[in-house]
């Protein structure tokens, strides 16, 4: 639909009756004229397309919030009470972050510390990671160790295992996870041997399923509460954002 302003240009230079501004209704002239002006119009005011851009996007914003905030409530079980996960920060916090992430990631990496600031100045934030290996083998190789670590060694062990390779630059070699587990104060030969095992497969999948039902496709990708930050999302956004979550309630 035309805007206003250039509704009333197009009419007043083509000197049509508004009972005329049916284009169907026009003669071949009469359309080619239309368009002249039109052309004319939308070239001496260009910022009459960018504001009409600027609509378009916020009105697709605004759809994607209330698809993403249906997609949260159908898949929140899944996200928010997980067996398989690792839970941090205040498990009995009143907000709860998830996020998909890959150990590959440079912006799960760049996310990370300013993700730990977060958590720790808030304190009442419950913090849960999926682990969300798109980004090749040595991502589904550091997922599997982190998921067998968690499942063989438990929580704490995971969650040091899981900080060192945020900041790995390297391969994720035997020997490295090796260093990496008896770093965390654990036996590497159980969580080695358990890397394959169809334990932490199911748990590769159900992430893998799970963000697809939800139309993840990148890292990092967050949840928080019902909405969805998809990408890098700075220190001081986020915070903005978990207050105007604990305001709206």
């Amino acid at each position: 639909m035309l805007r206003a302003p250039l509704l009333a240009a197009t009419l007043a230079l083509t000197a049509l009756p508004a009972a005329a501004f049916d284009v169907a209704a026009m003669s071949d002239g009469e359309r080619e004229a239309f368009r002249a002006e039109i052309r004319a119009y939308l070239l001496d005011n260009p910022e009459v397309l960018m504001e009409a851009i600027g609509v378009l996007e916020e009105r697709q914003a605004a759809d994607q919030a209330q698809g993403d905030v249906a997609l949260v409530a159908s898949n929140a079980d899944a996200l928010f009470n997980d067996a398989n996960s690792w839970v941090g920060g205040n498990p009995e916090g009143d907000i709860t972050i998830v996020e998909f992430m890959d150990y590959r990631c440079g912006y799960c990496k760049k996310a990370f510390p300013e993700v730990e600031n977060l958590i720790k100045a808030d304190g009442n934030i419950r913090f849960i990671v999926k682990e969300f290996p798109i980004l090749g083998e040595q991502s589904v190789v550091a997922s599997r160790f982190a998921i067998a670590t968690l499942q063989v060694a438990g929580p704490e062990a995971y969650k040091k295992v899981h900080d060192a390779m945020m900041g790995q630059r390297g391969e994720f070699t035997e020997a490295a996870l090796t260093a990496l587990a008896e770093q965390a104060g654990a036996d590497p030969a159980p969580i080695l041997a358990a890397m394959g095992s169809d334990e932490v497969s199911a748990v590769i999948a159900e992430n893998h399923a799970l963000a697809q039902a939800m139309q993840i496709s990148g890292t990092p990708t967050f949840v928080l509460e019902d909405q969805m930050l998809r990408g890098y999302v700075p220190l001081q956004a986020m915070m903005g954002i978990v207050a105007e979550v604990r305001e709206a309630r």
